[in-house]
């Protein structure tokens, strides 16, 4: 089990400067994106900074759903300033790009597929020494502050795809329930998914006792292990947070209890699936980002065409789950349950569809867009969809029920159309 520790509370933010100066930190580079730059959880930051006398550079370059090239831009940046620390200020993106700058500096020699996933990139275990990194998480989505993963757009395959290696896990994480005041509605819905899936996904992965083979060493051994009991009961937890106070936090934005419980949420999800891994929500959901073509969000400040991470993810949980649910049906009856379905008269072979039209009713509730019809994709997109989603074997072959090119298929297809 790896996670990273994690400091909570309101207000905490104001001790990084301390952190820093207790790590004997010397060459800072603090790490956001523009919109955030201008926003209370970069000041709150950079008061700390200021008051404890800490030298640092900000780079507030990072894109919204990083690329290879964003990330390229940002691995320079860390290499030519030869920092002894790093500060992420941000959503799942900002911590993403941080952790890839820090291991490239790190690891001069090497090539950028070294460490990105196979089958895209080469895999290879990471065996140098990092620097620290503080993660300061400002979305309740990713639990990125948690997990040694950072995704990226692979711009020349259309596909989204990533490094996972605990070496990259951040230091430390401190979340603090102010920060998620400044998010807009539409952004507390969609990272709100992505912690909703994370939950699901960790909870029915394939256990990790039925994976193989097992490496020959440890160091081989993936992050993603699949469903295990220290996971579960952090994924369990997490979407009963998520069954309680989404809806609150998205419609009121003033509701700092509900706010606060999602930023938890999304750390305690993200020590689920950080070690016990996701499937087809997620496999499915980086060739839907990937090959985006004019949908832009509303609540997004961004110039360029993007499917918000956790939206993409979601719009396909109803299809996945009735696929799913064959295997370990009752572990679907539970999490439909927890999300407020009936099931005293339910029957464990209807698990699946249960547990599909329980999260079709909570979409409709929070007006998420009818499927992937609704963001721009139709029937002639779904071969394209399809071969995004193959080299995501990292995390597809997690899936409790292996799928075919076919089940793929059908599975976007009856992604198209959600209610």
């Amino acid at each position: 089990m790896a996670i990273s520790n994690i400091r909570y509370g309101e207000g905490v933010t104001k001790e990084i400067g301390m952190d820093l100066q207790n790590l004997g930190a010397r060459r800072v580079c603090l790490m956001t994106d523009k919109n955030l730059s201008k926003l209370p959880p970069v000041n709150a930051v950079l008061n700390s900074l200021a008051k404890y006398g800490i030298n640092f550079q900000m780079y507030d370059n990072v894109r919204v759903e990083p690329t290879d090239q964003s990330f390229l831009d940002a691995i320079q940046f860390a290499k030519k300033g030869e920092f002894d620390a790093y500060v992420a200020v941000g959503g799942g993106s900002v911590i993403d790009t941080c952790k890839a700058a820090n291991l490239y500096a790190a690891s001069a020699s090497a090539e950028f597929l070294d460490y990105v996933n196979a089958p895209i990139g080469k895999g290879k275990p990471v065996t140098v020494p990092l620097k620290p990194l503080i993660a300061v998480p400002t979305t309740s989505g990713t639990g990125s502050e948690t997990t040694g993963v950072a995704i990226f757009d692979f711009k020349e395959l259309k596909v989204k795809t990533g490094i996972a290696s605990r070496a990259i896990k951040p230091t430390l994480g401190i979340i603090d329930p102010l920060h998620t005041l400044s998010m807009p509605e539409r952004i507390v819905a969609n990272s709100g998914f992505d912690v909703l899936c994370h939950a699901l996904e960790s909870y029915t992965a394939l256990p990790y006792n039925e994976r193989s083979p097992c490496p020959s060493n440890p160091i081989d051994r993936p992050a993603y292990q699949g469903s295990n009991p220290v996971s579960d009961v952090w994924a369990l937890h997490a979407l009963r947070i998520v069954a309680k106070y989404l809806k609150r936090a998205i419609r009121n934005p003033e509701d700092l209890e509900a706010r606060a419980n999602m930023h938890l949420a999304s750390a305690f999800a993200g020590i689920g699936f950080g070690n016990a891994g996701v499937h087809l929500c997620h496999g499915m959901s980086y060739p839907i980002s990937g090959l985006v073509k004019t949908y832009k969000p509303k609540d997004y400040n961004v110039d360029h065409s993007l499917v918000p991470h956790g939206l993409s993810v979601v719009l396909t949980s109803p299809a996945v789950f009735a696929f799913t649910a064959q295997i370990h049906p009752e572990r679907h009856l539970e999490a439909a349950e927890i999300l407020g379905a009936d099931i005293r008269t339910a029957r464990i072979k209807d698990a699946g569809l249960i547990l599909a039209d329980t999260l079709r009713k909570f979409l409709f509730d929070l007006n998420v867009d009818d499927g992937l019809a609704a963001i721009g994709y139709s029937k002639a997109d779904i071969p394209a969809l399809v071969k995004g989603t193959l080299p995501q074997e990292r995390v597809t072959k997690l899936s409790p029920r292996p799928q075919t090119e076919e089940d793929l298929s059908a599975l976007f297809e009856a992604s198209m159309k959600l209610y």
